[in-house]
């Protein structure tokens, strides 16, 4: 409903100042640069998520391997312990814990369409233990915001469309997967946020074995990667983060393939299965995309994207700060109301400014780097009639809000203009 009232308000804003700009200051040549972007952004839409169509189709059949091939299990037995100690209400045999790890681990893998149906099936097993049916429970908060923070390992729809776009922009020697390393480190830190909120609210020790060990060596990795990269001069650091990434996704691919065959698997027609859905996910993207770029081209072709912006970056420099991240946060504002509202800004600041230039880069890490914050918690909690949230809500938010800052700190300390 949010996104409806958004969706609706950018038309009738941008037609508005529209208006006003031609009739009453004379740019009457205003309306129809209007029309012109309105079609445009229509066509672009459909371009877009038609280019997604091949790379969607190879991801999710590679995605389709690791999941036949029990990868996906090995995972989620491998962080059971962590997500044991912080759902410390659910008894031992309950089936709802399984499901829960089983959800995590699937968005930790970037299974959106495992994730989904696990993560329901994880709220409905949770409601079975709920003693008062239309209050969430301490697990089910927890879960919730654990959600909402979104720690992704590898954020390939994002990586996909910066390709796709690349190649519409001619993009020459452009590597994608030069935002893995930034995007992966400011969704560690918001989802760790997310856990240490919900941890003080609740009460629970976070100096327990499975916990220290997550934390400690997520961050001695980050922390290795960075100090390793940390001398490096700005073009050769780009290509270095790039070749990391790079490196990272064809050994989960290789890996993927080879448990296959160990399990004496048709890794081929794994592959087929799971590459058919890559173009229904490119086309069930279409009407999303072409929604959000036909209003968000109307808001900005009438000059009402640069007010906001400018009057952002204005207040920033009073400040005393920076500047050039400001045209990147209309994606951070949407991203908690809607998944393809962002998305559909994430796409306009790669258009406008470029999908290899710092703006372009950092609204990728912001798109890669947290949930939906509001659409989560309205389909799980939705699912199962919860009407007391309780601090689902303000936990989530806050983890957004850090998982935006640490995005700019990393955006400015990988790739600063």
């Amino acid at each position: 409903m949010v996104l409806n009232y958004v969706w609706i308000a950018f038309f009738l804003i941008g037609f508005v100042v529209g208006i006003i700009k031609a009739f009453l200051l004379g740019q009457t040549g205003l309306l129809s640069e209007m029309m012109t972007a309105l079609f445009d952004a229509a066509k672009n839409g459909f371009e877009i998520s038609l280019g997604l169509a091949g790379i969607m189709s190879l991801w999710l059949g590679i995605m389709k391997i690791g999941e036949k091939a029990g990868i996906l299990n090995v995972f989620a037995k491998a962080v059971s312990p962590l997500f044991r100690t912080l759902f410390k209400d659910i008894p031992k045999d309950s089936p709802a814990s399984g499901s829960v790890v089983m959800n995590l681990s699937a968005t930790m893998l970037g299974l959106d369409n495992a994730a989904t149906p696990l993560g329901l099936k994880a709220m409905n097993e949770l409601q079975e233990l709920n003693p008062v049916k239309d209050t969430a429970t301490d697990a089910q908060v927890m879960f919730l915001v654990l959600n909402t923070a979104g720690l992704t390992l590898i954020p390939t729809s994002v990586i996909a469309m910066r390709q796709t776009i690349a190649m519409e922009q001619h993009v020459q020697n452009f590597n994608a997967a030069d935002i893995f390393l930034p995007t992966l480190i400011a969704t560690f830190i918001a989802f760790l946020s997310g856990m240490i909120i919900v941890a003080i609210v609740q009460r629970i020790n976070l100096f327990k074995l499975p916990v220290i060990v997550f934390v400690c060596g997520f961050g001695a990795l980050i922390a290795l990667l960075h100090f390793s990269l940390s001398q490096m001069p700005a073009d050769k650091l780009n290509q270095t983060i790039g070749a990391i990434g790079s490196c990272v996704i064809l050994s989960v691919v290789i890996l993927f393939m080879t448990a296959g065959l160990i399990k004496r698997q048709n890794v081929y027609d794994n592959f087929i299965e799971g590459a058919k859905e890559g173009f229904n996910v490119a086309v069930r993207i279409i009407p999303y995309l072409v929604a959000m770029l036909a209003a968000i081209s109307i808001f900005r072709s009438s000059g009402c994207m640069d007010y906001i912006v400018n009057g952002i970056g204005h207040i920033v420099a009073m400040c005393g700060l920076r500047t050039e991240f400001v045209p990147a946060l209309p994606v951070a504002l949407m991203k908690p109301l809607s998944g393809s509202g962002a998305r559909g800004l994430m796409v306009d600041v790669m258009r406008h400014y470029g999908v290899a230039s710092f703006q372009g880069k950092l609204a990728a890490i912001i798109q890669g780097s947290t949930e939906t914050t509001f659409y989560v918690i309205a389909v799980y909690f939705g699912s199962v009639q919860i009407k007391n949230t309780r601090q689902a809500l303000a936990c989530g938010l806050i983890a957004d809000l850090i998982g935006l800052i640490a995005a700019i700190i990393v955006g400015y300390i990988f790739f600063a203009p």
